[in-house]
């Protein structure tokens, strides 16, 4: 029990670093972290955004690039003076999970309307916006699309980041400990490892819990213990998921309760029955039909845990939505457990390590062939999510989750090369490992023995005297003098229990001592530790850097909406400025001229036009009015009127005229110039 304490306590130096760059991280992983990354695109409305139409719509409509989750305030429709128009609640347009319809008020009145969505894509993600259409003519509003449009609260994205990269930790330790202890080496150590990981996983599950409503409804700290948000959170997939990660973990208990304690205790009774001779030989014998029925079914029950925990990331992330969901998602649950396997293995190794508790050679070697078996199934998969999620060379380097994928993958040689090391410092191990044993053995033993002896002395002095002056007390029968006696047995006991307790700190720092100087006389471990300890200085960079993967839009996503976008934009980014010259004579004196009208950039939405009056001999020209609409006759769309103002001599301009969609437009420019004098000329556009 003495070297236990001793090696426990001689943990902290390379434990507060690996903490306080862990806490480093985080930090840099939740700065700026205001708004989640888009995952589900908004690739259409209707109306479309920034058009105008004749009469007022009966719904509005999204469509999504994959598919979402809506809530009662998915969509909501903003009149010019703030006030919503919309009636109902939010559905899926004809059933399609990647679409969103509202109903609007009957008889609504002309102007500007603000619809401000926030759905959550099928992936887990929360993504939001706003746009504008205008019924009849486009008005004034108070609304605005920034402040419509909703957002993450900063301290809850901040929040909800730590859980992320705790929960991720967290299994990582509980699976690698576990599996450590199963198959190399059960000790103290992996026991705190993989029940470590299972508080840290239980507690950033209940804290994603509680975090789920406010983060994907853009609401603040204080209502993160609203229950209406977490009823709405428990009805969708990524909260079905969470809670039955917290039943997986229940389950998880129970078996930490057998790992660690009827399979340990039934390891250190073979140990001992081996130890024993004949006798012990044959208790051994008996007891090891038991021992491999109770590892047959840690492996099945523990292989059945790992999986479902493993799930609960796979069935509401990344792998459930995009291609190939039936097989992404058991190739990330494979991933998952590779990597628990590997890093939460080196966490493992790297505790038993330090601690100074002694580990044979071959138990290293069954954990380095482990962690090549888990790196091998970490490649595997890791190429089917990289296509998947990536989809081209160009989508390697230009998009963030490609630039996120090449660190990530950076950092996984760098501890394939650092674990290359480690395995020839395990090939060290075998160097004189049987004569260091004694050392391990004997030395705290051999201080346990003096301590205690100097632990009995006070004791023993104290109480001599005293029963030497019961026999005296007891002969006289002075009944003052016992008083005064058992007033100074309780003062020697007093101060023998002060004594012991210092000698017990001395005794456990003598022991900590001979514990560090036995574990740093090992070259061979002191090697493999450090080099252990590098990989684990990477390890955590590395699921930093997946958490942050898991946040990102994929490669094959994000290029995939740029493609819509640039295909929806690609006619109206080749075309040029729309021109039409109109001859006017309006029948007055100076009552001729010329008329050039510029529509730029002559596409639906929003346009800038310039008009500009020249007299017959070119010299720009003033007149009283000039009054410029167009109309699409097909439609029944128009006179849309433009607001136009007069920056200088001839020249007029009117900026935002918005037209809400492409055609032939019938452009009508009347010009007056004197109170008795007009005309009104016609002309046709083309708007793409």
């Amino acid at each position: 029990m003495r070297t236990r304490t001793a090696v426990r306590r001689g943990v902290p130096l390379p434990g507060a670093l690996l903490v306080a760059f862990l806490a480093a991280l985080l930090c840099t992983l939740t700065l700026g972290a205001g708004t989640a990354s888009a995952h589900a695109a908004l690739t259409a409305t209707d109306p479309a955004d920034g058009s105008v139409v004749p009469t007022a719509p009966a719904r509005v409509t999204l469509t999504f690039s994959e598919g979402v989750l809506l809530s009662p305030d998915s969509v909501r429709v903003l009149d010019p003076r703030g006030e919503r128009v919309d009636a109902g609640r939010p559905q899926h347009d004809g059933g399609r999970s990647g679409t969103a319809t509202v109903a609007l008020r009957a008889g609504i009145a002309d102007g500007t309307y603000t619809v401000a969505w926030q759905a959550v894509s099928a992936d887990s993600h929360p993504v939001a916006g706003a746009f504008t259409f205008s019924v009849g003519a486009p008005s004034k509003t108070t609304v605005t699309v920034d402040s419509a449009a909703t957002r993450t609260d900063p301290a809850v994205a901040a929040f909800y980041a730590i859980g992320r990269y705790a929960a991720y930790a967290g299994f990582v330790l509980l699976v690698g400990g576990c599996v450590f202890a199963g198959v190399c080496r059960s000790s103290r150590a992996v026991q705190r490892v993989a029940v470590g990981g299972w508080i840290a996983l239980f507690v950033s599950t209940v804290a994603l819990l509680l975090l789920r409503g406010a983060f994907t409804s853009g609401k603040g700290m204080g209502s993160v213990l609203d229950l209406s948000l977490l009823g709405g959170v428990l009805s969708t997939k990524p909260g079905a998921a969470l809670l039955s990660r917290l039943l997986l973990l229940s389950a998880a208990a129970v078996f930490l309760a057998v790992l660690f304690g009827t399979y340990a205790q039934e390891d250190d009774g073979r140990g001992r029955s081996g130890d024993g001779g004949g006798a012990g030989a044959t208790t051994g014998g008996r007891t090891l039909g038991r021992r491999r029925d109770i590892a047959w079914g840690l492996g099945v029950g523990g292989t059945l845990v790992a999986g479902g925990l493993a799930a609960t990331w796979a069935l509401a992330e990344h792998a459930s939505a995009g291609l190939q969901p039936w097989l992404a998602m058991p190739v990330d649950v494979a991933h998952l457990l590779g990597v628990a396997v590997w890093l939460g293995g080196l966490a493992a190794l790297l505790a038993t390590l330090w601690s100074g508790e002694r580990i044979r050679r071959t138990a290293v070697e069954r954990f380095s062939r482990m962690a090549f078996v888990a790196v091998c199934v970490l490649v595997a998969t890791g190429l089917y999510q990289s296509w998947r999620q990536v989809g081209s060379w160009d989508a390697l380097t230009g998009t963030e989750y490609g630039r996120w994928l090449l660190v990530k993958a950076g950092l996984v040689v760098v501890m394939v090369g650092v674990a290359f090391l480690s395995r020839r410092w395990t090939g060290r191990l075998v160097d004189a490992p049987e004569s260091r044993r004694p050392t391990v053995r004997k030395k705290p033993g051999a201080g346990a023995k003096p301590a205690r002896g100097a632990a009995k002395p006070p004791s023993g002095a104290s109480a001599g005297p005293a029963s030497g002056a019961d026999a005296a007390e007891t002969a006289s029968g002075a009944q003052g003098t016992k008083g005064a006696r058992v007033s100074t047995d309780d003062s020697a006991d007093a101060v023998d229990s002060v004594r012991a307790a210092q000698l017990a700190r001395q005794r456990a720092a003598r022991e900590k001592a001979a514990g560090r100087r036995v574990r740093d006389a090992d070259t061979g471990r002191t090697g493999l530790r450090r080099s252990v300890l590098a990989e684990a200085g990477v390890a955590v960079v590395v699921l930093a850097v997946t958490t942050a993967l898991t946040g990102t839009q994929p490669g094959r996503a994000e290029t995939e909406q740029r493609r819509a976008v640039a295909g929806r934009t690609a006619a109206p980014s080749a075309a040029r400025p729309a021109e039409v010259r109109i001859a006017y004579d309006t029948g007055g004196t100076g009552g001729r001229g010329t008329a050039r009208v510029t529509v730029d950039p002559a596409r639906t939405g929003a346009n800038t036009l310039s008009v500009t009056l020249t007299d017959p001999s070119g010299r720009p020209v003033d007149v009283p009015e000039l009054t410029l609409s167009m109309t699409e006759k097909e439609k029944q769309i128009g006179p849309l009127r433009a607001a136009l103002e007069r920056q200088s001599a001839g020249l007029w301009k009117a900026k935002d005229f918005r037209l809400p969609m492409a055609g032939d437009w019938q452009l009508s420019l009347t010009v007056r110039t004197s109170d008795i004098d007009q005309v009104t000329e016609i002309e046709n556009v083309k708007i793409i």
